[in-house]
């Protein structure tokens, strides 16, 4: 099971990358896409950390996706 984690890493971090890219854009439909893959890259960030026992990384991580959740729900307005 730990491998599994140690495969995560590396994709979290271009999904990220790549959220951020499109973050940039000014096409609310873009930024939204941005929005849900950063909530993904959280996602396998915690579960990177979980294995890892990075515990203040899974903290920021569940920060981050609620912020992310934030920018979902103010881009629709």
């Amino acid at each position: 099971m730990e491998e599994f984690f140690a495969y995560l890493e590396w994709p979290a971090m271009a999904i990220s990358l790549a959220a951020a890219y499109y973050l940039g854009s000014k096409k609310a439909g873009k930024r939204v896409v941005a929005f849900w893959l950063l909530i993904l890259g959280n996602v396998m960030w915690i579960a990177w950390g979980w294995g890892e026992q990075a515990w203040a990384l899974i903290a920021l991580n569940v920060g981050l996706m609620a912020l992310n959740v934030r920018g979902i729900r103010k881009n629709e307005d």
